[in-house]
C-alpha cells in the first residue's frame, strides 16, 4: 500500500468560498480548491503525494494514518 493511502482526502463543496476544497486533515494544513470535483480530487492527490516525499526526504516520520478510523464520529 502506498503511504498516500493510510490519509483520508476530502473534497467539499464550499458555500463561503463558491468551489470545492481539497484537504488532507492530519497530514498537512490547507490544501486546494477548484470549480471541478474531479480536478480537485486529483491535485490534492498530488499534493498529498508531494507532502509525503518532504516527511521522507527530510527524515521525518509521517503522522498518524487517518483512514480505517471513525473520524466522523470524534
Amino acid at each position: 500500500m502506498k503511504d498516500s493511502a493510510r490519509y483520508a482526502k476530502i473534497v467539499a463543496w464550499s458555500d463561503e468560498d463558491g468551489c470545492y476544497v481539497g484537504s488532507c486533515p492530519g497530514l498537512l494544513l490547507g490544501g486546494c480548491h477548484g470549480a471541478d470535483e474531479r480536478e480537485v480530487f486529483a491535485q490534492l492527490s498530488v499534493i498529498v503525494e508531494e507532502a509525503i516525499d518532504l516527511y521522507h526526504a527530510d527524515g521525518k516520520p509521517l503522522p498518524p494514518a487517518t483512514t480505517g478510523r471513525d473520524l466522523a464520529n470524534r
